[in-house]
C-alpha cells in the first residue's frame, strides 16, 4: 500500500530586523523544503545578491554551509527540512545574512495551508520595501544612507547617490517582479 501523506504548505513571512520602515515579504513554500533551498528563495524574495555566507538558527542551533576553516558547531543546511525548524504556527526562527553587515531577518509560520490543484510554489504573495544594497554597513550604514538620499542638502549625498548607481529606491517593491524570478524554481504542490 503507497503511503498517504498531505503535502503543506507554508505561509512564512520574513522581516528584516531593526530596520525602519520595515523590510519584510510573506512567501508560501513547501513545508517540506530543505533549508539551503529556503535560502536560494529568499535571497530571491528579499532581492540580495547571494554574496555572502548565511546561517538559519532555531533549537539553539545554526544550519548553514559548514566551512573547515571556521572553528564553529554549523550543521549543514542541505536536508533540513523547514518543516523540522517551524513545527507549529506562530513557530519562529532567524536567517542571517552576510555576517559583516549582519542582517538578521525574522522567519514566522504564520499558517500552513492544504494546497489545491492549481498551488504553485514558491509563492511571493505580498511584502514591503526593498531590501538593502549589498554591503552598505548593516542597520547604521543603511540608516545613514536612508537620511543621505532624502535630504538634498546633506553632504554625503552624492557619493551615496554616484555608489548606488541613481537606481535604488527604498520604497520599491513588486509582488510581479519577485514572482517572475522564482517562477522557474515553482512546481505542484
Amino acid at each position: 500500500m503507497a503511503k498517504n501523506f498531505e503535502v503543506r504548505i507554508y505561509q512564512i513571512k520574513v522581516t528584516l530586523q531593526g530596520v525602519k520602515p520595515p523590510v519584510w515579504r510573506r512567501l508560501l513554500v513547501p513545508g517540506s523544503i530543505s533549508l539551503r533551498k529556503l535560502h536560494d528563495i529568499l535571497q530571491v524574495a528579499l532581492g540580495w545578491t547571494d554574496s555572502h555566507l548565511y546561517l538559519f538558527e532555531f533549537q539553539g542551533q545554526t544550519y548553514g554551509v559548514p566551512d573547515p576553516d571556521f572553528a564553529n558547531d554549523m550543521r549543514s543546511d542541505a536536508r533540513v527540512p523547514l518543516d523540522q525548524a517551524l513545527v507549529r504556527e506562530k513557530d519562529a526562527m532567524i536567517y542571517e545574512y552576510d555576517f559583516g553587515d549582519g542582517w538578521r531577518h525574522k522567519i514566522v509560520l504564520e499558517k500552513i495551508v492544504h494546497p489545491t490543484p492549481e498551488t504553485r510554489v514558491p509563492l511571493c504573495i505580498a511584502g514591503a520595501r526593498a531590501c538593502p544594497p549589498e554591503d552598505c554597513g548593516g542597520i547604521w550604514g543603511y540608516a545613514n544612507l536612508l537620511e543621505a538620499i532624502a535630504d538634498p542638502s546633506h553632504p554625503e549625498r552624492a557619493a551615496m547617490l554616484e555608489w548606488l548607481g541613481d537606481e535604488f529606491d527604498p520604497a520599491h517593491f513588486s509582488v510581479e517582479e519577485v514572482n517572475a524570478i522564482l517562477a522557474p524554481k515553482r512546481g505542484r504542490a
